[in-house]
Order: C-alpha cells, then sequence, then structure tokens
C-alpha cells in the first residue's frame, strides 16, 4: 500500500468519525436552539409535499441497504440460508429504486430551495455546502450501483468494502480492502466521509434526535383571559 492509500482508508475515516462525534457534542452543547431542520414549510408546501416523502423514504431504505450490507458479514446472511444471487437481486433491484427516489426527491427539494424566493432567502451556506455534498454522494453510489452490478459483470462489495468498514470500528482498519476496491466505490466511500465531517454543522443534526420528550411534558394549559373594563383617558389613582 501507498502511502496515499494509509491516508484515505485508514487516517482520513478516523477524522471524519472524530468530528462527527465531537461536532455534535459541540453543536449541543453551544446551539442548542439551533439544533433543528429550520422548516421552510411555511413559506410553500406543494413542492414540498413531493420532494420531502421521495428523499425521506428513499433515504431510508438505502440507509437500511447500507446498514444490512457493511454491519451484517456475508457469512451470516449464507447461514441463514440468504445466496449471493438473491442478494444480489434485492440488493440492487432495491438499492437503484431507492436510490433513484432519493435523488429525485433531492432534485425536487434544490429546485424548491433555488426557485422560492423565501426559501433561498433561509438558505444557509452550510445547507447550500450540505445539499452539494449529498448529491455527491447519491449520485457516486447510484452510479456504482448500475456501472458494477447492471451495466458490468457484477461486484461483490462484501468482500472487500464490508470487512474494511467493519475493521474501522474494531480498530483494526484493512486499508488494502479499499485500496483494491474499484474506483466509484473509493469515491463514494471518500465522499461518505466528507458527509459525515460537516454533519454535526448542518441541518442534518435532527436525525439524531427524537420528540421523546412530548411524551411526558405536562400539558400546556391555555385560559381565557377576563374582560377588562376600560377607561377613556387617563384615570388617576385614589389613595384608600
Amino acid at each position: 500500500m501507498s502511502p496515499l492509500d494509509l491516508l484515505l482508508w485508514v487516517v482520513a475515516p478516523y477524522v471524519a468519525l472524530t468530528v462527527f462525534v465531537l461536532g455534535h457534542v459541540w453543536r449541543y452543547r453551544y446551539d442548542k436552539f439551533g439544533w433543528t431542520t429550520r422548516s421552510s414549510q411555511l413559506y410553500e408546501s406543494r413542492l414540498l409535499r413531493v420532494g420531502s416523502p421521495l428523499f425521506h423514504f428513499g433515504i431510508l431504505v438505502v440507509i437500511l441497504g447500507h446498514v444490512g450490507g457493511l454491519v451484517i458479514p456475508k457469512s451470516w446472511t449464507e447461514a441463514v440460508g440468504i445466496t449471493e444471487g438473491m442478494y444480489h437481486v434485492v440488493a440492487v433491484v432495491l438499492g437503484t429504486i431507492a436510490g433513484v427516489c432519493t435523488l429525485a426527491g433531492l432534485a425536487i427539494l434544490i429546485y424548491r430551495r433555488r426557485t422560492v424566493g423565501p426559501v433561498f432567502t433561509a438558505t444557509t451556506r452550510n445547507d447550500k455546502l450540505m445539499y452539494a455534498v449529498l448529491a455527491v454522494v447519491i449520485v457516486l453510489g447510484l452510479a456504482a450501483t448500475v456501472a458494477a452490478n447492471v451495466l458490468g459483470g457484477g461486484y461483490d462489495y462484501r468482500t472487500t468494502v464490508s470487512p474494511w468498514f467493519r475493521s474501522v470500528f474494531v480498530f483494526q482498519p484493512q486499508a488494502e480492502l479499499m485500496a483494491g476496491a474499484p474506483l466509484l466505490f473509493q469515491l463514494h466511500a471518500l465522499s461518505a466521509l466528507v458527509l459525515f465531517a460537516i454533519w454535526p454543522f448542518t441541518r442534518l443534526v435532527h436525525m439524531l434526535t427524537a420528540p421523546i420528550g412530548y411524551l411526558t411534558r405536562p400539558y400546556i394549559v391555555y385560559r381565557s383571559r377576563e374582560p377588562v373594563t376600560r377607561t377613556p383617558g387617563w384615570t388617576p389613582t385614589t389613595r384608600r
């Protein structure tokens, strides 16, 4: 392996993970009120009703697919009777559909932010960077799936990318596995590392929170005001 391979597949993952963790700690400590999606539904809802479900449902399937493909070893799926051919068909079909839906939803959301004046005004530079990096990650992931498994002869990333991914978390990174992976898979992994590094400083932080407090917080009591009798002019106080 070259020094560049060690930098990309050993150093860069730990730098991204460190920034990811410490960045969220810093954000939660010093910017709690900014820990929000900064919803813009009040400004425009027609495009949002189409783009948001497409993106969120698509990205949910993509995340579940990545968890299944990267975290669960190949030997485990084979042990329960899932052959390589079965896994390959399901992964390619669902992955392609989910990737297209996610990309279409993201395109609608970006178009909405660019063309709707109030929404564009409320878009920060961090938002623009996040959208750009997220789009690159999705495009590269979809391109890698299509190029390797639809147009090409197929590539089993669970023999290279997945073991490398798991090796990082047990602090025994096997950089040689990623060094031999196809270029599109390498670019997809690197762009994902960039996304994780900027994650804590964007609106993506809302993915790591859930409104659990709503289940235990007390009810908000609304009371009507008592009618107030007003007198014209200024009424001096009287001493009793």
